[in-house]
């Protein structure tokens, strides 16, 4: 997602079902991309500048609601269309999955009589309705505001700020709230009204979570009931088998953690329930006489229609996510044509697990973007890091009153000047400078692709971050071929030797856990020999969870999944403790 390559997807996608989410990390680019769609459909645009304290708000109110009101017409257009080929009403309904909406267009098509088939037209025209139009908050992300080096009152700040513009849109749909718990942010909740159910019972707006395992859903589960709001979704994401950045367990693999949800889904809502209506009651607020629907999603490295139909009947989950793949459909995702190219021709070797967040969160991201490129070319010229020009990650206070960013100028000369003075060996100072200078300005250059694209910035550079699972895709495809391949009805892989995605997630934790032992045995790290113990016993546990899931694979998968699981239960088992006082080989600097 970044904050450019779905900015503006639901344009292109809403109006044939399918929902997308909007990043509201960048709110200068929101505003750029206002502009532009407003006057590109004739609508009246008047500019929210930085003097406005509240400027980040109503950007965000303003972008969303263009959104909504131009979808609205998009839709109305749709259903209006003619059942004939070509139009956007067929392609709405030629890209269904087989369901009983997808049977009823199929009848209607099979009906001779003009006055019956017109007759069967009218409700699948009424059923051809949007996909919801989402966003996307990453609670970490919350700088203070500052005016005249004064800091705001804490509701400007830019989590708070981007949850009020979105509380303020027009929108029906939901929220998703990413990167762990903001008790603050989430209390702020409750001041809209939004949030809260109608006379009917319905939510104008939702909350979905993103998180990484039960645990987590129950936590915030309770602290966000016992504010009255009820949590419609929980999104379970890969720790490491996914794109952008990435937030490792301890070993807990998917289908284990898929596995618990399946047998405590109901325990869980059970849980909430009588919290959330004291809650409601308590507020006089609408209360409502049974538990709202609670959906339970899976996403990260999910590449075949296989994959999703397993995880959909074993793991009893209601729906899946795909994002990477939609990289390379141009028609969905922005991705302008230097890097659309890269991707598609992208191998291992190109896509890595690096540190290049200034957020200190493992980041997965393409070795050849141009951001990269320039980030190599500071460091050459001699003046490492970037000149931060958004300040949406800046969180560090070691040199500065202010938080500055650590993938900026300022912070990397002075802590590179700093660094003889704190007493590292050489090995360890090359391991620290070489994380030091991998930061990259990421808040800025995940719009680089979209400003290119639409001649906002035609010389922006541009960084990607795609998932591991990008080097299984080649073809740069349509709409239509993507969601063939989700559906099964074609295969888009291109990578005869893709694991599956489970034993792609093991094998990269089991990467990681390697990265980890041999940053403790140089004393850079804070685990301790516990940890490692009990991330490989929870590896374990995931492989032997693996060994009977396999029986529900057909023989040919079968086979060749208990293969790999065999080697990589080898490879975790000459992984011990020991090896964390061995020494490491070292990369080389940048």
């Amino acid at each position: 997602m970044g904050t450019g390559f779905t900015i503006d997807t639901p344009l292109r996608i809403a109006k044939y079902g399918i929902s997308s989410v909007i990043s509201l990390v960048d709110d200068a680019l929101i505003e750029q991309m206002r502009k532009f769609h407003c006057e590109k459909a004739s609508q009246p645009y008047e500019e929210i500048t930085d003097q406005n304290d509240d400027a980040r708000a109503l950007r965000i109110t303003a972008y969303l609601n263009l959104m909504d009101c131009l979808i609205t017409l998009q839709v109305e257009a749709l259903q209006a269309s003619p059942f004939e080929p070509g139009s956007q009403i067929t392609r709405y309904f030629k890209l269904l999955p087989a369901s009983p909406l997808k049977k009823a267009y199929h009848d209607m098509l099979e009906t001779t009589d003009p006055q019956e088939k017109e007759q069967l037209q009218k409700p699948l025209r009424g059923q051809a309705v949007p996909g919801s139009i989402d966003v996307n908050i990453m609670t970490k992300l919350n700088r203070d505001l500052y005016r005249n080096d004064e800091k705001l009152p804490p509701e400007f700040a830019d989590a708070m700020a981007a949850l009020r513009g979105f509380a303020n849109s027009t929108l029906k749909s939901s929220i998703i709230f990413s990167a762990g718990m903001n008790p603050h942010l989430y209390s702020y909740i409750a001041q809209f009204d939004d949030f809260f159910p109608d006379e009917n019972g319905f939510l104008k707006k939702k909350v979905i979570l993103k998180v990484s395992d039960y645990r987590s859903a129950i936590i915030q589960g309770k602290f966000l009931a016992k504010r009255g709001i009820w949590v419609s979704e929980y999104r379970i994401e890969s720790g490491l088998n996914c794109g952008g950045h990435a937030f490792p367990t301890k070993g807990e693999l998917m289908g284990p953690i898929l596995e618990e949800f399946k047998q405590k889904k109901t325990e869980l809502i059970e849980t909430l329930y009588p919290i959330y209506i004291k809650t409601l009651l308590d507020c006089d607020r609408t209360t409502v006489d049974k538990p709202g629907p609670v959906r339970i999603t899976v996403q990260g490295g999910i590449g075949t229609a296989q994959e999703a139909e397993l995880l959909l009947r074993y793991y009893n989950v209601d729906g899946t996510g795909w994002c990477t793949p939609f990289l390379l459909v141009p028609e969905v995702a922005n991705v302008d044509e230097e890097h659309l190219e890269k991707l598609a021709i992208a191998t291992e070797q190109d896509v890595c697990l690096s540190d290049a967040s200034p957020l200190g969160i493992l980041y997965w991201n393409l070795l050849d973007s141009s951001s990269e490129r320039a980030r190599i070319s500071r460091i050459r010229n001699g003046k490492p890091g970037a000149s931060c020009p958004k300040k949406y990650a800046v969180t560090n206070t070691e040199f500065t009153k202010i938080p500055i960013c650590t993938a900026s100028h300022a912070y990397q000369k002075r802590k590179l000047e700093h660094l003889p003075s704190e007493g590292f060996s050489d090995v360890q100072l090359a391991v620290v400078k070489e994380n030091i200078l991998a930061k990259a300005c990421i808040c800025h250059e995940l719009g680089g692709s979209v400003k290119i694209m639409h001649n906002i910035e035609p010389d922006a550079t541009s960084t990607i971050c795609c998932g591991p699972g990008i080097v299984d895709f080649s073809k740069i495809a349509s709409l239509e071929e993507m969601v063939g391949h989700i559906y099964g009805r074609l295969s888009l892989l291109t990578n005869p030797q893709r694991p599956h995605m489970f034993i792609r997630e093991l094998k990269i934790y089991i990467d990681n856990l390697r990265k980890e032992i041999e940053k403790y045995s140089l004393e850079l790290s804070t685990r301790t020999p516990k940890y490692f113990q009990e991330v490989k016993e929870n590896l374990l546990k995931g492989i032997e969870h693996y060994r009977c899931l396999a029986n529900e694979f057909t023989k040919e998968i079968h086979t060749k999944f208990l293969s790999e699981l065999k080697t990589l239960h080898d490879e975790l088992e000459d992984i011990l403790l020991t090896e964390m006082t061995k020494p490491c080989t070292l990369p080389p600097t940048s």
